[in-house]
């Protein structure tokens, strides 16, 4: 780990290791001692979907590994301007399912709220990287459309919040949301889509543990994590303390090609998983967003895998294969 790395870790808080964030390919490229060759698509890359990668990110990379799994999930390349037949800029039409600012309502009992459009990281894959975060700001207004929406849906039984990242908002405001999501009496449970314990684990302290943790609604946490190496003893540690507060733990994982996709790769992650008290959950394919097409593998290949994935790992260390489809009212699963 290089000096740099190491100060911007251990010296700043969340807050600024989030604003601090490598966000040019030149820079990633140096800091990993990668070859100067890989800068141009890189750039080209780049001015599809910035570039943004934490210091604490950076510090589970190899360096002088052009094929680190880590890198390759955030290192813009020119293959992500290629116009591929079936990859669209909306994979999901979750546009088509936006009755409010910040509110997307596809599937019966539960909705998604769009905290924040901010991210800690920005995964070359991400089947949002083309969503109009600016058109579906949850504040102000529409902070309390949604909640009147909310009230007369009531049917709904548990909100997810979602981004971005939803813990790129302050403590301050998600605690103002989950306190009013907690006063509409059919909510149950409260749901948080992130990758910022994964990404920068110094996020789990202990102003967010009382909010998440201070309401009738049971709290869960839906982690995104893609490869054991993303999980050191600071990510297991972060994860561990929102177990300890009570939390539900699940993973979810996107299957990518040249990263994850082989069973032992997979296995290795769902023990790591166990060990940070975090359950296996979806082990999606590729969302078909514009700019990802490399990522992708098929599903005949991800049935195999996840054949051999289910003779190496116990049934709970075995998440469940789905695709999302649009217009369907759920995830769906993939027979293996």
């Amino acid at each position: 780990m290089t000096n740099q790395i190491a100060s911007d870790i251990n010296s700043k808080t969340w807050q600024e290791q989030l604003s601090t964030a490598v966000s040019h390919p030149s820079e990633l490229l140096a800091i990993l001692d990668l070859p100067g060759g890989l800068l141009a698509g890189a750039l080209k890359g780049d001015a599809e979907f910035k570039t943004r990668v934490p210091y604490a990110y950076i510090s589970r990379m190899e360096s002088g590994n052009p094929n680190d799994p880590l890198l390759k999930q955030v290192l813009p390349v020119d293959d992500e301007t290629l116009d591929v037949s079936g990859f669209t800029m909306d994979p999901l039409s979750e546009q088509d399912s936006n009755p409010s600012n910040g509110v997307i309502h596809k599937y019966k009992g539960r909705l998604l709220l769009i905290v924040s459009g901010a991210c800690a990281i920005n995964c070359r894959f991400c089947f949002r990287r083309h969503f109009p975060y600016g058109d579906n700001q949850l504040a102000g207004e529409s902070f309390q459309q949604a909640i009147d929406y909310i009230k007369k849906q009531e049917d709904i039984h548990e909100v997810i919040l979602s981004g971005g990242d939803p813990l790129a908002a302050s403590d301050k405001r998600l605690k103002k949301l989950v306190e009013a999501l907690a006063e509409i009496e059919h909510l149950k449970t409260i749901r948080i889509h992130t990758r910022l314990p994964i990404v920068i684990p110094d996020r789990v302290t202990a102003e967010m543990l009382n909010w998440l943790t201070g309401t009738r609604l049971k709290p869960v946490i839906v982690v995104h994590t893609n490869h054991a190496s993303e999980i050191d003893n600071n990510v297991a540690s972060a994860l561990r303390k929102l177990k300890r507060s009570g939390v539900t733990l699940l993973n979810q994982t996107v299957l990518l090609k040249g990263i994850n996709d082989s069973a032992d790769a997979l296995a290795n992650l769902s023990h790591k998983l166990f060990q940070a008290d975090v359950l296996p959950y979806y082990l999606h394919l590729l969302d078909k967003v514009k700019g990802a097409a490399h990522f992708d593998i098929s599903e005949q290949k991800a049935q195999n895998i996840v054949r051999e994935l289910m003779a190496q790992c116990p049934g709970y260390l075995v998440p469940k294969l789905v695709r999302e489809i649009a217009g369907e009212p759920g995830k769906t699963s993939i027979s293996v």
